[in-house]
């Protein structure tokens, strides 16, 4: 254990600030619902983006990843596209300022402003969205939960902890038992505090990570001036052809066992199923949880298109000046690192956590490991404040007490909050790892979401009744496939798509429409693109002034801008920390272009 007083200091100081935080913001959180779940719509963007931003840079997710540049290379920023990330650059271009318009409070609340306030459909509808946000909510956390572990077990071996524990942990629960006890620190300033807290949280948690990210990629500079990397051929190429063909035989045999288990070796079809998955993906918009919290929690759409465009600039340098730095490290170090699970075989997902304890200097390491806790703690409190917000305002306050007073309101929450952490943490002693429960949450559970989601912005036929059908025959095939079914959960994803879309076709057209006055008024407000045509004549008969949003080839557009340079955000520090100045300068130059014309085709456009 390299730990050293400053270390620790430095990471109690932090777990520290978060408690008072906690305190500090918890009379402006019990001012009123709306205040303690969406910090009263009164954040500012950037704000809110920061916290987004630090929200998705989680030790799960870091873990993966630089397991993933470790083994892929340069073909690593690929595969990410598996949430999809590009789904940033939608929600940017024009869903963002689609959702805001509804000033709804979650997603499951949005519903009526598409299918209207009564119905067995529209109840029906409610009542799957729900479900669907705490399955994935609970996935989310027990992701979390399971990568803290396994990044702490690292630091704090068990030799060290294990006389002062008052009762026996086996070893295989070792990790859990880490992650719980700093779950119950994330829990409690998210819990008291609500959005105000969580979102000035995440904005020193992400002070805290710039320095410790940018810590790291100066000290792999340095480290790599006097040596050289050992890699296969193709390595340091983002681009790549049918087969991936990269060879780790002769330099660390068992990175070929991951990629034959991970199921990449035909890369081409993996990329293309990514790509056809993550298009719709993202067209369905942002699923029930902290990211679509944020969204409608801005001031007003505009800003929410503002925000959600922020996220990646704030993101993607940073967090990749981590990962490549942590990859360079460990590709020159392989050999000093001990990678092997409690069952022998090589994890690299402890490929961070070895290489952050192995080459670090005392003061960076507390930085980074205080900055990666805090990464987990961000994530986890919005995932939950999510979750309350699902089953406080969605569920106690529609069907058990609609006239509950803010106090119980508040209760409520502080309530509900620990139960959903209590199931969180259940959920994770029952999944094996984090690459696992992640290929399952986005190749399965978000393929059940994809088509009725997709529907509901762009067809106006469409109704409650095919919503329903349409998530609840996707999402109930997405729980059973795990039980019926081997391979990469991403191959399901057209099955299920098929499925849900069959789903969604059969509930709309059993059912009559929705009624003409709702959707007028979606049409109206919300103003999508698509095959909206009998709606617009009948607002267009009532409003001759209004207009039909034609945009769609502008923000297809934008959208194909948007993920190039969120590629060139991504390979930027790879390219500057490994010394490939040639290409670094053409993305920079390429970056600059895209930014130059984005200036004109979307901010100046930008309207609420």
């Amino acid at each position: 254990m390299k730990l050293q007083l400053i270390d620790i200091a430095i990471l109690v100081i932090y777990l520290l600030t978060m408690v008072l935080i906690g305190f500090y913001m918890k009379n402006k959180a019990k001012q009123d619902k709306e205040s303690y779940l969406m910090g009263g719509k009164k954040l500012p963007w950037y704000m809110l983006g920061l916290s987004d931003a630090s929200d998705m840079f989680d030790i799960s997710g870091t873990m993966w990843m630089v397991a993933l540049c470790f083994v892929y290379g340069f073909k690593s920023i690929w595969i990410p596209w598996l949430w999809p990330v590009f789904n940033q650059v939608f929600m940017m271009m024009f869903l963002s300022k689609w959702l805001r318009r509804s000033n709804a409070t979650t997603g499951a609340e949005w519903l009526k402003t598409r299918f209207g306030q009564v119905g067995k459909g529209v109840n029906s509808s409610h009542a799957i969205v729900i479900a669907f946000a705490l399955i994935s909510c609970l996935g989310f956390l027990a992701y979390g939960f399971i990568g803290l572990g396994k990044f702490i077990q690292v630091f704090v071996p068990w030799e060290y902890v294990r006389d002062y524990v008052p009762f026996h942990v086996p070893d295989k629960y070792v990790s859990h038992f880490y992650g719980i006890i700093f779950t119950l620190f994330a829990m409690f300033y998210s819990i008291i505090g609500g959005m105000h807290s969580i979102v000035l949280g995440d904005a020193i948690k992400y002070s805290i990570m710039t320095i410790a990210c940018i810590a790291i990629g100066v000290i792999a500079v340095q480290h790599l001036q006097h040596q050289s990397l050992h890699v296969p051929k193709g390595w340091n190429n983002p681009f790549f052809g049918w087969n991936l063909e990269l060879d780790w035989s002769k330099i660390a045999a068992d990175a070929n066992k991951k990629i034959a288990e991970d199921g990449f070796s035909l890369f081409g079809a993996f990329f293309m199923m990514m790509l056809m998955k993550g298009v719709f993906a993202s067209l369905a918009g942002p699923a029930p949880n902290y990211d679509m919290q944020k969204i409608l929690s801005t001031r007003s759409p505009k800003e929410a298109s503002k925000m959600t465009g922020f996220v990646s600039i704030v993101l993607l340098p940073i967090r990749y000046s981590m990962i490549t730095g942590l990859t360079v490290l460990a590709l020159l170090y392989y050999n000093q690192l001990y990678l092997k699970g409690p069952d022998g075989i090589t994890d690299f997902e402890r490929i961070l956590p070895a290489t952050i304890n192995n080459f670090l200097p005392v003061g960076v390491l507390g930085l980074v490991l205080t900055g990666l806790l805090g990464a987990f703690m961000g994530t986890f409190s919005g995932t939950l404040n999510a979750a309350q917000a699902y089953i406080v305002n969605d569920i106690y306050l529609k069907y058990i007490n609609p006239q509950a007073p803010t106090k119980k309101i508040i209760s409520m929450n502080y309530m509900v909050g620990v139960l959903v952490v209590a199931a969180g943490i259940g959920f994770g002693f029952l999944t094996k790892d984090v690459n696992n429960i992640l290929q399952w949450i986005v190749g399965g559970l978000y393929g059940g979401y994809v088509a009725a989601n997709c529907l509901k912005w762009y067809w106006w036929r469409f109704n409650a009744h095919g919503f329903f059908w349409g998530m609840a025959v996707g999402v109930g095939a997405a729980l059973l496939m795990p039980y019926v079914t081997t391979g990469l959960p991403l191959f399901w994803w057209p099955l299920l798509f098929l499925l849900s879309l069959g789903g969604c076709l059969i509930g709309t057209y059993t059912a009559p429409p929705t009624e003409l006055t709702v959707l007028k008024s979606f049409y109206k407000n919300i103003r999508p693109w698509g095959f909206w045509q009998p709606i617009h004549v009948l607002v267009a008969e009532e409003d001759p002034s209004f207009k039909a949003n034609k945009n769609f080839k502008l923000d297809m557009f934008n959208v194909a801008l948007g993920i190039i340079a969120q590629l060139c955000l991504t390979i930027f520090p790879m390219y500057l920390i490994i010394g490939m100045y040639q290409p670094l300068l053409v993305t920079i130059a390429i970056l600059a272009v895209i930014i130059s014309i984005l200036k004109r085709t979307w901010w100046n456009r930008l309207e609420d």
